[in-house]
């Protein structure tokens, strides 16, 4: 996976996120891209906090 400014790694495959977009006829920039890793990261991190509040170790979809 490439590295990210901050060092953090993508976490999403920007191909298929390219062709997401492309088939809604439009296109992607590549700061797109490393704001939705973003998004995701921002998510997981949160998912995570309810997870342990929660007293649980797995995250679950009504995590996020």
């Amino acid at each position: 996976m490439a590295k990210k400014k901050g060092g953090k790694e993508s976490l999403i495959v920007a191909s298929k996120v390219k062709a997401y977009v492309k088939s809604k006829k439009m296109m992607t920039s590549a700061d797109a891209l490393g704001a939705l890793s973003d998004k995701v990261y921002c998510m997981l991190d949160h998912g995570c906090e309810r997870t342990k509040a929660n007293r649980r170790s797995t995250l679950k979809p009504q995590d996020l």
